[in-house]
């Protein structure tokens, strides 16, 4: 007789789990674009100026840069163009998302959109015009060149894919031995009931 007590955790965690997938990918780009975009006001709102605040002396500074091409200033004169990459790249992000199954995934992948979104909406919305925005950057360093949250978020999303895809490969494998494993064991005990 069917044990519901027993059956039941078992039939709604998975279920439930992947019905809140999609609410922690929403809490995620909505938070990375919320701080993303705040920061970027109060970075053109105190610093338009050209003076800069210190974070670390002589290190780390914020520091107004805008940047009308793509990653470390690239291709300045293709604004229009990066636009519409980053709008296709954004929807395949989108589809990608909701379709996602592990928690890892996930997350790396809702870090990518919330970026690849915040820096979009400057290159729609902000000066000089409508697709040709310069996207404002604005954390500074010695060391690396000037960038914003948008493009931590898709430094993070990428690393964490990156890992994501280096411990991917193992469990298909485990997953296979374990269905082969159970189906030699059925077998086992078939054959020998047919033998009796």
């Amino acid at each position: 007789m069917p044990n519901d007590a027993a059956d039941g955790p078992a039939t709604v965690g998975p279920s439930a789990s992947r019905g809140s997938r999609p609410y922690l990918a929403a809490i995620i780009v909505g938070t990375v674009l919320l701080v993303d975009q705040a920061s970027k006001v109060w970075v053109v709102d105190n610093l338009a100026d050209g003076h800069r605040v210190e974070i670390v002396d002589g290190q780390l500074w914020f520091a107004l840069s805008r940047n009308s091409g793509s990653a470390f200033s690239l291709f300045q004169s293709f604004t229009p163009i990066l636009a519409v990459i980053a709008i296709g790249v954004a929807v395949f992000l989108v589809r990608v998302v909701r379709r996602a199954r592990d928690p890892l995934l996930v997350v790396a992948l809702s870090l990518v959109l919330a970026g690849a979104v915040g820096n979009l909406i400057d290159r729609v919305l902000r000066a000089p015009g409508f697709m040709k925005g310069a996207v404002i950057d604005f954390i500074a360093s010695k060391y690396w060149p000037t960038f914003n949250v948008a493009d931590s978020a898709i430094t993070i999303g990428a690393v964490l894919l990156l890992c994501w895809g280096w411990r991917r490969p193992s469990r298909p494998a485990d997953a296979t031995a374990r269905a082969e494993g159970s189906g030699t064991e059925g077998s086992g005990t078939q054959g020998s009931g047919t033998q009796a």
